[in-house]
Order: C-alpha cells, then sequence, then structure tokens
C-alpha cells in the first residue's frame, strides 16, 4: 500500500479544500439522486443492480430485513475494514457517504407509495433508475467522496488479490446481481444489466462531461502537408514526436492535434485526401487547457 509523504499529503489536503462548500452540496445532493433510485425504482420492481443496496433487496426478499438498516450496518462493518486494510486516509472520504446514504434511503423509502412505477414498462424504470443513479454516483465522485459499501471492497480486494479494480468490481458486483438472478429470475437479471450500463454512462458524463473536442494521432508519410493543411486550414495547433514502430523498429514522426468535434470530419477527410494511407487514432478530450 502506497504511503503518502508530508509533501503529497498537502497536495491532497489543498485539492480537498478548494470548494469546499460547493463539494458538499455536491455530495449531498448526489446521496440523496442514488437513494431515489434505490426506492423508486430498483426496490418496489426487484431490480439487482450491484452495490450494498442491491444486496439489501435480496436479504428483504428472503429474510424480510429491512433495507436502510442492512446498508448502514453494512457500511458500517466495511468502514471497519477499510480503516483495517486501506488506511485512515481512504477511510476518511467514505465515512460521510457511508452513514449519509442509509440515512437518505431511510428517509425516501416510503416516497413509493406516493410516486409509483411498478406499473410502468420495466425498460423505462431501467433507464430512469439508471440514469438518476449514474448522475448522483457522478456528483458524489466529482466530489471527491464515495458512499462506502462495495466501493471498499473492491478496493481490499483488489489490493489484496493484486488484480485490477475492474477485475473486483466484475467480482463483487457480478456476484450480487448473480444473487438477484437466482432471487428474482432472468427477466429482472436483464434489466439489472441495462441499469449496471447507464450508471456507468450517466456517471462518466457528470465526471467528464460530453465530449466537446477531439484529439488525433496521426502518423503518415506525408506529415509535412498535413500539419500545414491543420495550421493554415483548421487554424490549430500541432505537436510533433518521436516514435518506434513495433513491428519494424523505424523511427516514425507522429502528429498530435486537438480540434474542436464540429471541425472531425473535415480533418479525418483532409488527412485521407493527402494520404489515404495514413495511420491516425481519434479519441474523445474532456478537458483542454493551455496552447491556443
Amino acid at each position: 500500500m502506497g504511503i503518502l509523504t508530508d509533501k503529497n499529503r498537502k497536495i491532497i489536503s489543498s485539492i480537498y479544500q478548494k470548494g469546499k462548500v460547493k463539494r458538499y452540496a455536491q455530495f449531498v445532493f448526489g446521496c440523496l439522486l442514488v437513494a431515489l433510485a434505490f426506492n423508486l425504482f430498483y426496490s418496489p420492481n426487484d431490480i439487482v443492480a450491484g452495490g450494498v443496496s442491491g444486496l439489501s433487496l435480496v436479504l428483504k426478499h428472503i429474510f424480510g430485513i429491512n433495507s436502510s438498516a442492512f446498508i448502514l450496518i453494512a457500511n458500517l462493518f466495511l468502514l471497519v475494514l477499510s480503516y483495517f486494510f486501506l488506511g485512515k486516509e481512504t477511510t476518511k472520504m467514505t465515512v460521510f457517504g457511508s452513514i449519509l446514504f442509509p440515512i437518505f434511503v431511510n428517509l425516501t423509502q416510503n416516497l413509493s407509495t406516493y410516486i409509483s412505477f411498478q406499473q410502468s414498462e420495466l425498460i423505462l424504470v431501467a433507464v430512469f433508475g439508471g440514469l438518476l443513479q449514474g448522475i448522483g454516483a457522478g456528483l458524489i465522485f466529482k466530489a471527491g467522496f464515495t458512499t462506502g459499501g462495495t466501493d471498499i471492497l473492491n478496493m481490499i480486494v483488489s489490493r489484496r488479490l493484486h488484480i485490477s479494480m475492474g477485475n473486483a468490481i466484475l467480482f463483487t458486483d457480478g456476484l450480487i446481481v448473480l444473487s438477484g438472478f437466482f432471487v428474482f429470475g432472468f427477466n429482472r437479471l436483464m434489466y439489472a444489466l441495462i441499469v449496471l450500463y447507464l450508471v456507468s454512462f450517466a456517471t462518466d458524463r457528470v465526471l467528464l462531461g460530453i465530449s466537446d473536442s477531439k484529439a488525433f494521432y496521426i502518423i503518415t508519410e506525408k506529415d509535412q502537408k498535413v500539419k500545414d493543411f491543420v495550421l493554415k486550414e483548421l487554424k490549430h495547433g500541432v505537436t510533433e514526436f518521436q516514435a518506434k514502430g513495433g513491428y519494424e523498429q523505424s523511427n516514425q514522426e507522429v502528429l498530435l492535434t486537438v480540434i474542436p468535434t464540429k471541425e472531425y470530419y473535415k480533418l479525418k477527410e483532409g488527412i485521407h485526401e493527402i494520404d489515404p494511407h495514413a495511420f491516425f487514432v481519434v479519441t474523445d478530450a474532456y478537458q483542454v487547457f493551455g496552447g491556443e
């Protein structure tokens, strides 16, 4: 486990001091949205979309255990594990979410009595629930917090078993979603998978925003002509750096340029016109700072 130096600790402390009121407001609102997604969409329709809250639905169906009570107890237990396995600094950022989220679940659990989606198409329930949870989770992560639960478990599994975070999530949340399949059937499993995808999509959009720029990495034998096209026609900067081909071990020049998404087609077709054999990779650029 990495140990923070005094210098890095000061940097982290400085980061978390910035816009503290806004961050806490984002965090609280995010927790509320995730709780609403659970109580309005998932719980009334038995959709197990992973996490401690998903496991609470399975246990509620089998043993009649109150969801908010189970989430709170499980989160507190995982906080203790976090302190011993992940350390004090990591645990500090999960304490608030671990406690506030089950409180919001408890406060909003009767809303489905007044606002019911049980008669709605399940696909709509999955879509709106997934988007609502994703927006909430994005706000929480953007503020620098988590809701604890399986986020803690995933970090512990990742470090102890020396596997990637993605594989840890697949392992822990996968088992929870699978338990939902055995309890509620294959139909609910399909909607849970839709929810998981939409949560991931919406979370990324909140964290990163909608991409309004594209980054082009271009390898071409006519690099000067491509460079002139970008500089003079599109009026954007170009960065050149050296690379070595993995197969032929030959030195190659790579051009990097970031352009507005609306000019994507013009540059893509311009490269093809200049060099039909050019190789290039295009990626989304969510945040661009400095330069021209």
